[in-house]
């Protein structure tokens, strides 16, 4: 019932931009903190920013000055804008939420920075 889907993945050079989209349907999205997660090829899925309900953001260090995480909980939809890409921010780019929030697994979008 639940479904979250990503969007907004592409090709893009280094130090170019792309902005993600995550909606979510079938939840009260507003009330739970919410995260992007990445997964690079034969690694582990790891959280790279956070949002709680409230709009407070954290990073991880990799992504700090870079990436900008937000939601709008009226559209149910969470962003990451992400700048000055590197070659490795390369990964599947999933959305979900963290703790009590946390859903099934969408089939994420897929970010891909090469030259």
């Amino acid at each position: 019932q639940v479904q979250l889907v990503e969007s907004g993945g592409g090709l893009v050079q280094p130090g170019g931009s792309l902005r993600l989209s995550c909606t979510a349907s079938g939840i009260i999205f507003s009330i739970y903190s919410m995260g992007w997660y990445r997964q690079a090829p034969g690694k582990q899925r790891d959280l790279v920013a956070a949002v709680t309900s409230g709009g407070s953001p954290n990073y991880a260090d990799s992504v700090k000055g870079r990436f900008t995480i937000s939601r709008d909980n009226a559209k149910n939809t969470m962003y990451l804008q992400m700048n000055n890409m590197k070659p490795e921010d390369t990964g599947v780019y999933y959305c979900n939420g963290i703790g009590i929030g946390r859903q099934n697994w969408g089939q994420g979008t897929q970010v891909t920075v090469s030259s």
